[in-house]
């Protein structure tokens, strides 16, 4: 029994703080519930981009043709289709289009992605077919059939038989590309089952509704997109895909999903109509979580794409003590678990492992890695996986998960072991402080960034040891009027390290 090292009281909580609640799934396959909508309410604007509109029926009508038009090009179902687009609204009918053909997609932002990149994702994930746009046809590498989105395509009736009639709820739905530790990205296959089990059910549905207006804010190579244009779409809700100014989407929306990173350029007070806010990717600033919580429903979540897009959700509450990560979302299970892959009690520190149908199929062509990070879950037995998130976490007395960083944010420095997220939280609840990252620069040193400008170093670092053991202050605290960002909208922290080794240490 993987239970029986633990008192019977902390067996109990363990099953009752890491198991989210059993609920049924109301469509297998994430697209059929677009479909619902564009038969229920054709003439309903299904998305929005710069002057440009599309109804739910005429989107649906878009996607068949690119799904039969990626039959006549072999795509069968199981198959793996690039979606290389810049944000657009045919952007959104081949993503459509590829699901209907009970294809995965494979989407890079073909406007940002270097063209190593692009040739590492075709040759992983074995794409014969990749979908564009007329301006970025010579982008794509050389290999694959290309199909431009925005030349006309042939109207077809609607098959009589479906044409992902092949595909079940373990098929693929997309394959994401994560940042990688030898500096290729792993390919993730992420299944419908894991897709609908986030947005069909309740917090991830985020409410969504007719009527609502969601901003489809991120890039479309990062997981959290996909909440955003398929949580919009299978609710029936209006998306809002973006221009250039990330800000103006916003204004109009009543639904906002975006990284701490990206929410922190919003300001809440230009915002009315915006009555939800779900945020992850990276840790979210108090003050920040604070400022929107007083307007909206704010959800602070937690999850890598390896476990589909986010599997711990917490509405926060500005009078609460702590900001969590909540709780694991349906059908999901999470563990915090010490080095022996052992369940910790309530209280204490370990490695969160994520377990139920959040689990992804796993990485593209690299069974070394799948053996590292995916193991047979003992909990919930049978064939079920496991995922080891690499993230730090304890269970609250209340049973809400306290995000504590990344096993790889631990770093030690003079020979303690120093948290970085703590030191950056710290620095964020100093008055007019909105954001901060701590790193290591060398051995002997840690280096903060702050933004805006205006931080008063010397206070920051005051602050810092206000509260924390003396081997955490950072030796040097860097005011930026903003921190860099990468292209998915997380700090860029290559970026700052960069900086802060093009900055010699300051003498203390």
């Amino acid at each position: 029994m993987p239970l029986r090292h633990l008192t019977p009281h902390h067996q109990r909580l363990f099953r009752r703080y890491g198991h989210g609640p059993v609920v049924s799934v109301p469509d297998p396959l994430i697209h059929h519930a677009v479909e619902r909508h564009a038969t229920a309410t054709p003439y309903a604007i299904a998305a929005e981009h710069q002057g440009e509109s599309l109804t739910y029926g005429e989107l649906n009508r878009y996607a068949d043709a690119v799904a039969a038009r990626l039959v006549r090009e072999g795509v069968r179902p199981g198959d793996h289709v690039g979606l290389f687009v810049r944000r657009s609204l045919p952007m959104l009918a081949g993503l459509l289009g590829i699901l209907k053909a009970g294809a995965a997609y494979v989407p890079q932002d073909i406007g940002l992605a270097p063209p190593v990149q692009l040739a590492h994702v075709v040759r992983t994930a074995a794409t014969a077919v990749v979908l564009t746009q007329r301006a970025y046809t010579a982008r794509v590498p050389e290999g694959p059939r290309v199909i431009a989105l925005d030349d006309p395509l042939p109207t077809t009736p609607a098959p009589r038989v479906p044409l992902d009639a092949a595909v079940d709820a373990g098929a693929g739905c997309y394959v994401l590309f994560t940042s990688g530790t030898t500096g290729r990205p792993n390919g993730v296959k992420v299944t419908h089952r894991n897709v609908a089990n986030i947005l069909l059910t309740e917090p991830g549905a985020l409410g969504i509704r007719p009527g609502d207006r969601v901003a489809q804010l991120l890039n479309v190579a990062f997981d959290m997109a996909a909440w955003e244009i398929l949580g919009a779409l299978a609710h029936g809700a209006t998306l809002v895909v973006r221009g250039k100014d990330v800000a103006a989407a916003a204004h109009t929306a009543s639904v906002l999903i975006a990284t701490p990173t990206v929410l922190s350029g919003i300001d809440p007070a230009r915002c009315p109509r915006v009555r939800a806010v779900a945020v992850a990717g990276e840790p979210c600033p108090r003050p920040l979580a604070d400022a929107w919580a007083r307007r909206a429903a704010f959800f602070n979540c937690c999850g890598p794409t390896e476990t589909t897009i986010v599997n711990t959700m917490a509405r926060h509450d500005p009078a609460a003590p702590l900001l969590t990560i909540g709780r694991p979302t349906p059908n999901n299970t999470v563990y915090v678990l010490d080095a022996d892959h052992r369940p910790l009690p309530i209280g204490e520190v370990g490695e969160m492992w994520a377990g139920g149908d959040c689990v992804s199929a796993g990485y593209l062509d690299n069974e070394p890695l799948n053996a590292e990070r995916y193991a047979p879950d003992p909990f919930l037995g049978g064939d079920r996986r496991m995922f080891r998130t690499r993230d730090l976490g304890r269970w609250t007395p209340e049973g809400t998960l306290e995000h504590l960083g990344r096993t790889d944010d631990q770093v030690k420095v003079r020979g303690f072991r120093v948290e970085l997220d703590s030191v950056s939280s710290v620095l964020e609840r100093l008055p007019g402080c909105t954001r901060a990252v701590t790193l290591k620069r060398d051995s002997r040193s840690l280096v903060s960034f702050v933004s805006p400008a205006e931080v008063d170093p010397d206070a920051a670092r005051r602050a810092v040891a206000d509260e924390l053991p003396y081997y955490c202050v950072p030796d040097d605290v860097m005011p930026l009027t903003m921190l860099p960002e990468t292209d998915r909208g997380k700090i860029d922290k290559q970026a700052l390290l960069r900086l802060a080794q093009e900055r010699p240490a300051v003498a203390r």
